[in-house]
């Protein structure tokens, strides 16, 4: 048993009220220890931490900042399967992705060193006399960011390191089910040299504290990543202040597969995709639209794709798909495949809970799924796909438009001229044509209408969390 504490002005702490939650393995149901609970004191405790530092960090040289954050992504590699072994155990991502997911936030580290040192300003040519007008970049100001757990690594260090890059200091909330793994990179932070109050980690209950951290005029910039429903809530209470806002929030990604795919490629590609943390990803595929002439065929290599993937406890050899994170969002799940079924839906694949221990769950293809099923319309989160035939390019787009989400889509097609007008007509912030690769530490992540507004990764991450200046001086 271990517990994990908050961290707060350079120094660990338990909760102010001296509350614990329980941290449970979801492969296991068994304990793992406990979690400190802040208080609303903590919660100023920590935004004064990050106000009163931020004047110093953002004066720090770029170079200064980019070697730290270099520092923290080396010492990330290091200690990547001790990264690993936390996120399996905590999460139940299989081990080798639970790895590899510690090598993409050092990625994350050296890519946002790089942006530290590339927040260029410009010159504009003057239409005055003996004047210069320059613009210059400057960090927005102290930033409140809130994670969730299906990427306890990621996701925290990715905020961090685009924060501190631009010069801003962090009051950050990753996951109560995922504590482990940030307190972890936090204590990486603290070793390279961070100096004190420049990132600050809470844990606890999330609306007291998003309220508290939102409502006291110290926060500039809210970067979350979660729900529709609590990025609404969130942006809410950041317009009171006028708060700017980042929100990569839910989605629930159409894949289309053409007659002219190559179904021998995206049939267990897309298993394996889906497969991916048990199908908890915002961008997971999963409302499948597969055109009428390849149906039959592409159906029955999926359907074999999917059950030939194996669902362990994923610190164990061979495991390509562990349990879902905890006990609500397994019977989430249990209850979108009964509702489709009482739809009129088909079984191919999954279905149920495996075993009578830990929040293991099949793999579930559905077939035939009609559009009033609940999970054609809502983000299921989970290890769950639905599957329907259509006949034309207009009627597929329709469909895939019709959702209030806009993050991801895939599209497998042979014909260039499809993919074309599948990339002016879908309307999402990422695509994938004939492959899923669509996020990587250089590239920016984000969604339109209900999946959110702003970008992670690339050069737009960091833009995020910095102002802009305009300077005009005349030379007297």
């Amino acid at each position: 048993m271990s517990a994990v504490g908050l961290f707060v002005a350079g120094q660990w702490r338990s909760g102010g009220g001296r509350d614990e939650l329980p941290r449970l393995n979801p492969s296991t149901d068994a304990a793992l220890g406990t979690l400190s609970v802040a208080t609303e004191t903590d919660v100023q405790d920590a935004l004064a931490a990050a106000h009163g530092a931020f004047p110093r960090w953002r004066a720090t040289p770029a170079v200064e900042r980019a070697a730290l954050l270099q520092r923290v992504g080396v010492a990330i590699r290091a200690r990547a399967d001790e990264f690993g072994r936390l996120i399996a155990t905590e999460l139940g991502n299989v081990l080798p992705a639970a790895t590899y997911e510690a090598i993409v936030a050092a990625d994350v580290m050296d890519w946002s060193a790089g942006e530290a040192r590339r927040l260029y300003g410009r010159m504009i040519p003057s239409r005055f006399p003996a004047t210069r007008q320059t613009v210059l970049r400057e960090p927005i100001g102290p930033v409140f960011a809130a994670c969730p757990w299906n990427m306890p690594l990621i996701f925290p260090a990715r905020k961090i390191a685009e924060a501190l890059a631009a010069g801003c200091t962090v009051v950050i909330k990753p996951a109560e089910e995922t504590p482990a793994t940030a307190a972890l990179l936090m204590q990486l932070l603290h070793e390279a040299g961070l100096p004190s109050g420049a990132v600050n980690m809470l844990f606890g209950e999330p609306t007291m504290i998003s309220r508290t951290a939102l409502g006291q005029g110290v926060i500039r910039k809210l970067s979350f990543t979660g729900s529709v429903p609590v990025g609404k809530q969130l942006a809410r209470l950041a317009s009171e202040h006028l708060v700017k806002c980042t929100l990569e929030l839910g989605g629930h990604a159409p894949t289309i597969v053409f007659d002219d795919a190559n179904i021998a490629m995206a049939a267990p590609l897309l298993a394996e995709r889906k497969a991916r943390v048990s199908g908890q990803v915002c961008n997971s595929p999963t409302r499948f639209y597969v055109q009428r002439g390849i149906y039959p065929k592409f159906r029955a290599a999926l359907t074999q794709a999917m059950q030939a993937v194996k669902v362990d406890d994923p610190l164990s050899q061979g495991a390509q798909m562990g349990p879902l994170v905890n006990s609500k969002r397994r019977l989430a799940i249990e209850a979108f495949v009964a509702d489709a079924r009482e739809h009129g839906a088909r079984v191919l694949a999954g279905g149920g809970r495996l075993g009578t221990t830990g929040q293991f769950h099949g793999l579930t293809l559905l077939d035939e799924v009609p559009d009033e099923a609940r999970i054609m319309r809502e983000e299921p989160f989970g290890a769950v796909a639905a599957m329907q035939p259509f006949t034309t390019l207009d009627d597929v787009v329709t469909k895939a438009n019709a959702l209030p989400y806009g993050l991801a889509a895939y599209v497998f097609s042979d014909s260039r001229r499809t993919l074309h007008e599948m990339t002016e007509r879908l309307q999402v912030g990422l695509l994938g044509l004939n492959g899923c690769n669509i996020a990587a530490a250089e590239t920016p992540f984000g969604g339109v209408k209900e999946s959110g507004y702003g970008s992670e990764g690339g050069s737009e991450g960091v833009e995020g969390f910095l102002t802009t200046k305009f300077v005009s001086e005349a030379l007297v």
